[in-house]
């Protein structure tokens, strides 16, 4: 599909000042783009919107890009991207930047023919493609390449103590916005269209959130119950939280914990939009805060959202895939959190682990070892799974990855435990 016509000389200046800021900086994408934006308010909403689909799509893609442009400049790279992928002219392209050196950069790239290695067809890093191959082989590791290399569509979690998610749907098309029901959440909603419905009154009044449906499938993992105690161990910005507390009506005590207080506070205005009353949050500063260890064995279910590298991700935050993730740190702090959490729950409570990763190693590897030291908790993903997904869980796996090649998420890991009952309870409740 070739670029909007309406990509002017401004939109190509703008995409590589913006690119370059990405790709020199330190922060996530999301955050240096709202960043700019808000330094160059005279940019109109399509103006940004041209700006922003361009550079993520380089992200995405700069690997094979760099390939092409033989460069890493930014202006290189958005020039390749144009060519190559957009499949403008010379002139057009050279139009856009009108210097010598573009149109001299512009026709090396037209005139290059390499051949492309498949590490940089799939737009990865060396690293990275060596750890997909070895966990999926050559020909899947490419599949789940190109498919994190797509946009991703905007999915909404509707809020069930608002509306009903065909009412939520009826308001929202009556208001211009189509979307179409998610397959395999009965709460998700799905839109392509990209424009932001933050100003709608749906939105306003708490009738629904932004959040992928593989996130959503994963509070349904947890499956917690009006009247229980749960937490939700590394909370971050609360969109598990605010569903967990919708599932559980309300009823009952929600505990979101986590070490970042500045996105915990975040949360606060989301819960009054919700009405829930049952959340309470509160900064630890590590796993082993007092707030936590005074939980000790009285939690129902606990669900783990561990820091991860979030490669599951790529479709929305490209920028992770070039970033150096400490494997080693990452992991250990995976494995100590996983711990920490499992002392909160009582025999016969449910603990849910999940990552918003695809690699093996933060995930069934990380679970394998627990159980190995923790024998009193046993895997029950299987029966935990809801009816749309037990066909998916792998023989070889204790826990369910999902892919977006495959079942149109983000990519996702979820594994459910429980802890067994003393075997003198167990005696008892069968008398």
């Amino acid at each position: 599909m070739a670029m909007d016509t309406k990509f002017r000389a401004a939109h190509f200046n703008r995409a590589v000042e913006l690119l370059g800021a990405i790709l020199n900086g330190h922060a996530p994408a999301d955050k240096q783009m709202e960043r700019y934006f808000r330094a160059h308010r005279e940019m109109g909403a399509r103006d940004r919107g041209h700006v922003a689909e361009a550079v993520y799509a380089c992200l995405r893609r700069r690997r094979e890009l760099e390939y092409w442009a033989d460069s890493g400049d930014s202006q290189a790279i958005v020039l390749a991207y144009l060519l190559r992928i957009q499949r403008l002219d010379v002139d057009t392209v050279a139009g856009l930047d009108r210097s010598p050196s573009a149109r001299e950069t512009a026709e090396q790239i037209q005139s290059r023919t390499p051949e492309l290695p498949i590490a940089v067809r799939a737009n990865l890093p060396d690293a990275l493609w060596s750890r997909l191959t070895e966990q999926l082989g050559a020909d899947e590791a490419f599949r789940v390449a190109q498919a994190m290399n797509a946009p991703a569509p905007v999915d909404l979690r509707v809020n069930s103590m608002r509306i009903s998610r065909d009412a939520l749907r009826d308001e929202l098309r009556a208001n211009g916005f189509d979307t179409v029901p998610t397959p395999l959440s009965p709460w998700g909603l799905r839109r392509h269209d990209r424009r932001p419905l933050f100003s709608t009154d749906a939105f306003q009044r708490g009738a629904f959130e932004i959040q992928d449906e593989g996130s959503q499938l994963i509070s349904m993992v947890v499956d917690p119950k009006p009247g229980e105690r749960i937490v939700d161990f590394c909370a971050g910005g609360g969109g598990k939280t605010l569903h967990l507390g919708m599932l559980m009506q309300g009823k009952g005590t929600l505990y979101a914990f986590d070490v970042n207080s500045r996105r915990l506070s975040g949360l606060k205005p989301r819960l009054r939009r919700s009405g829930l009353d049952n959340v309470r949050t509160q900064w630890v500063k590590t796993e082993r805060d007092p707030h936590i260890k005074r939980l000790r064995g009285t939690i129902d279910r606990v669900l783990v959202d561990a820091p991860c590298s979030g490669l599951g991700t790529l479709r929305r935050n490209p920028d992770l895939k070039w970033k150096t993730i400490d494997f080693a740190a990452l992991t250990t702090a995976q494995r100590d959190i996983l711990a920490a959490a499992a002392e909160l729950v009582k025999p016969g409570g449910r603990l849910v682990y999940a990552t918003c990763s695809i690699l093996n190693q933060e995930n069934d590897a990380i679970v394998r070892e627990f159980l190995a030291s923790h024998a009193d908790f046993e895997p029950v993903t299987a029966e935990a799974l809801p009816p749309s997904l037990k066909g998916e869980l792998l023989p070889e796996s204790i826990g369910l990855t999902l892919y977006p090649h495959v079942h149109g998420t983000d990519g996702f890991y979820m594994c459910a435990l429980q802890r067994r009952k003393p075997a003198r309870d167990s005696q008892l409740g069968s008398q």
